[in-house]
C-alpha cells in the first residue's frame, strides 16, 4: 500500500479526507472504501475477508501502535504498548492473575504470605474505561490490571530481593460509569524510561487468567512538573538523576506521539498524595497489538 501522496490530493478517484496526511492515516471510512474496492477487483466474498483486510491494513509497530480516530464517537483510541518485562501475567515468568487476593483496591502492601507495604507518596489512580465499539459510552464490567515500579525502581515478583513480593499489582472491576480506582503510590523514574504505570484490560473478571484475552495493553505517562516535585523528596533516591536523562520525545515507549494520549491529568501534593486519572477509549474491532516486551522496552 502506498503511504506518501505524491500526486493530487486523490486516491484511486476518492478525495482524500486529510490530504496532509499519510494514506494509511485517512481514517476508517476511507480504508473501508479502499478495501471495498479492492474487494470488487480480486472477487473476495464475505464479511471475514472484509475483515482479516482490514486488520492487515493496519499500521503497527512491534510495540507500539499509534492511535488511531473513530469517526463514529470522536475519540483516539489509546495506543497499544508493550507489557514489559515485568507484568506478572504469565506471559514472563510470575503470574500473579492466577492469586487469589488479586482484586482489590489498595495495592500498596503485598497480600498472602507476605504484608510488606511500599513506601512513596500516596496516589490515588482513576482510570475510566470507554467502549469504542458501542458509542464510547461507560465500558463497565471489564477488568483492569494495573502494576508499576516502587519509590526505588524496583517491581515486586521480579527485582533482586522482591520475589516474594506482589505489591503495586492488582485488578479492578470496571463500575457502571466504566472507572477503576486504585490506591497506590507515586512511582519512581528509572534509569531509561519516562515515569509510568502499565495496566491491561480484559473482557471480565473470569478473563484474566488468560493473558490472551486481553482487549488491551497500555500505559500512563506523568507530568514531569508534578514528577519534578515527588522526585525531590528523600523516597525517590536516584528517580531526579534518572529524569533528567530521559525526555517524552526520546522514551522508547512514548516517544512515538510524546503520550499525547496516554498523559495523566494530575492534582494534588507530596503531602496530602496526588489524585491522577485517564481515560482510556478500547475499540473491541481492531486487532490488539500490545503484548510482551521486544528489545528492551520496559
Amino acid at each position: 500500500m502506498t503511504t506518501h501522496r505524491t500526486g493530487p490530493p486523490s486516491y484511486q478517484g476518492r478525495p482524500l479526507t486529510h490530504p496532509d496526511e499519510e494514506l494509511v492515516d485517512q481514517g476508517l471510512q476511507f480504508d473501508i472504501g479502499t478495501l471495498l474496492s479492492r474487494r470488487r477487483m480480486f472477487g473476495l466474498a464475505g464479511v471475514g475477508a472484509l475483515g482479516l483486510t482490514l486488520a492487515a491494513c493496519t499500521s503497527t509497530t512491534a510495540a507500539s501502535t499509534t492511535a488511531t480516530a473513530s469517526s463514529s464517537t470522536g475519540l483516539t483510541e489509546i495506543p497499544d504498548e508493550t507489557n514489559g518485562p515485568y507484568p506478572a501475567d504469565g506471559t514472563n515468568g510470575p503470574d500473579i492473575l492466577e492469586q487469589s487476593g488479586v482484586v482489590r483496591s489498595d495495592i500498596t502492601s503485598s497480600f498472602g504470605t507476605s504484608t510488606t507495604k511500599a513506601d512513596g507518596v500516596p496516589m490515588t489512580l482513576t482510570l475510566t474505561i470507554l467502549d469504542m465499539a458501542n458509542g464510547g459510552g461507560a465500558f463497565a464490567g471489564v477488568a483492569v490490571y494495573v502494576w508499576h515500579c516502587d519509590a526505588g525502581g524496583n517491581y515486586s515478583m521480579y527485582s533482586q530481593g522482591l520475589e516474594n513480593e506482589n505489591y503495586l499489582r492488582g485488578v479492578q472491576i470496571a463500575d457502571s460509569a466504566g472507572k477503576v480506582t486504585f490506591a497506590s503510590i507515586v512511582p519512581a523514574c528509572y534509569s531509561g524510561r519516562w515515569p509510568h504505570v502499565h495496566f491491561e484490560v480484559y473482557p471480565d473478571e473470569a478473563s484474566i487468567t488468560d493473558a490472551d484475552k486481553r482487549i488491551c495493553t497500555s500505559q500512563l505517562a506523568f507530568p514531569k512538573d508534578v514528577c519534578d516535585v515527588v522526585y525531590a523528596t528523600d523516597r525517590y533516591s536516584g528517580s531526579q538523576a534518572n529524569l533528567a536523562g530521559v525526555s517524552l520525545t526520546t522514551d522508547n515507549v512514548f516517544g512515538e506521539d510524546g503520550a499525547a494520549h496516554q498523559m495523566a491529568a494530575v492534582t494534588g501534593n507530596v503531602d496530602d498524595g496526588y489524585q491522577v486519572a485517564l481515560t482510556v477509549p478500547i475499540d473491541t474491532t481492531t486487532t490488539p497489538t500490545g503484548g510482551s516486551a521486544p528489545g528492551g522496552r520496559r
